[in-house]
């Protein structure tokens, strides 16, 4: 936390399901935050307190609408991660397939918080009166600094681009069912950030940043009144140099019922060598099998993601990209034998890997297609340029830039 922020202990704040909620006297967007979807990740619900309580003591002009939302309200109460079952791998198609059409029963607490979100988002976005924008706030296990996941479409990207620290593309590849890939199949601007470790006292402070960088570059509060020059520049002076996109390249992937222990001393972006013992898994020493950059790894008991390993994403590939993508190019790929579409929205394609096996991942990744199941013969690959609802954002200032 800031100096200016001192900790508190959770059961000093109450929590309910909105955890604050503000709307302004003018039309604008509508920010969603998400605090605790984890619950020993608190430090987004004390960051979403502090700000609303801000904007409504210093009564700062606001357009449109904030609603901060509490996660996972059992797990948060108790200090844990989850009970049974991550909230955040929950959002599944399959799940919400389920739900949608009364077929989902929950088993667990977990599955309770699940289908109580799920109402409350489709709840917003029936009565959405201005662009919508969702923000999941979480912190590390590990050391880091602050970063964005971005689900890989050109509207997160270039929202996403404004903030100055690491942007990181290409998790949904890795990870099945978190709650913001759900609502980017829906089409709208959502995307992560990750403050720095849980404990850490400027986790909450880098929250506050965040949310007050949202606010002005939706267009919801103006630059001046949240500070946004001084926060560039405190951002800058510590995250500066690490200003890029990175891609994932790599995740291993943890068996909760094997015992998994992270080397000490690793932080996210910190380099890592070739042969560099970066874990033990089982009896088993896991090694980095080149030389690269780590990323998340796991300093907790609960959890899947033993560590990823990124990559810097070149400048160049992320301009053709944009341009494959805005001339919906994609379709050249259907043209190759062994390729065709799977849905009638043309979002999303199988590949033959018999047939299509020069359809290396950069290749993919420049349309915008991500793998989203895979068999030692055929791969499904999704795209969610086709769903992104443009329209709603073709009039904001960020779009036009």
């Amino acid at each position: 936390m800031h100096k200016d922020h001192p900790q508190v202990e959770l059961e000093e704040i109450a929590i309910d399901r909105i955890i604050d909620q503000l709307e302004g006297e003018m039309p604008g967007p509508q920010l969603i935050f998400f605090g605790g979807i984890h619950g020993n990740e608190p430090s987004g619900v004390y960051a979403l307190k502090n700000i609303i309580q801000k904007i409504r003591d210093e009564k700062i002009p606001l357009k449109g609408k904030i609603t901060a939302i509490a996660g996972n309200l059992w797990a948060l109460k108790r200090k844990e991660r989850f009970q049974k079952k991550d909230l955040n791998r929950l959002w599944t198609k399959k799940n919400v397939e389920a739900l949608d059409h009364g077929h989902f029963t929950p088993s667990n607490e977990d599955e309770e918080q699940f289908v109580e979100l799920h109402d409350l988002i489709q709840e917003i976005i029936a009565h959405q009166s201005g662009p919508l924008y969702f923000f999941d706030l979480h912190t590390t296990s590990s050391q880091s600094i602050p970063f964005i996941p971005v689900n890989d479409s050109l509207i997160n990207r270039n929202f996403a681009n404004l903030f100055p620290v690491p942007l990181i593309l290409g998790i949904e590849e890795y990870i099945e069912g978190p709650v913001l890939s759900y609502i980017n199949d829906l089409g709208y601007v959502s995307f992560g950030f990750e403050a720095g470790q849980h404990k850490d006292p400027i986790s909450v402070y880098n929250h506050e940043i965040f949310i007050q960088l949202a606010l002005a570059f939706s267009g919801a509060c103006s630059e001046a009144d949240m500070n946004v020059n001084q926060h560039l520049e405190f951002w800058g002076k510590k995250y500066g140099p690490y200003e890029h996109f990175y891609e994932i390249i790599f995740r291993f992937h943890v068996n909760q019922k094997i015992p998994f222990q992270m080397m000490p001393g690793f932080e996210s972006f910190r380099g890592v060598k070739k042969g560099e013992k970066l874990a033990v898994y089982g009896n088993e020493d896991i090694f980095a099998h080149k030389n690269t950059q780590i990323f998340m790894p796991l300093y907790q008991s609960k959890g899947e993601d033993g560590f990823f390993l990124i990559r810097k994403t070149p400048e160049i590939f992320l301009k053709i990209s944009a341009f494959l993508r805005k001339n919906k190019l994609d379709q050249i790929i259907t043209w190759l034998p062994g390729v065709r579409w799977t849905s009638e929205e043309k979002d999303s394609m199988i590949v033959d890997l018999r047939i299509a096996r020069f359809l290396a991942k950069p290749i993919l990744h420049l349309f915008g297609y991500r793998f989203v199941q895979r068999d030692q013969t055929h791969l499904i690959i999704w795209n969610r340029e086709r769903k992104s609802k443009y329209r709603d954002y073709e009039n904001e200032s960020w779009f036009k830039t």
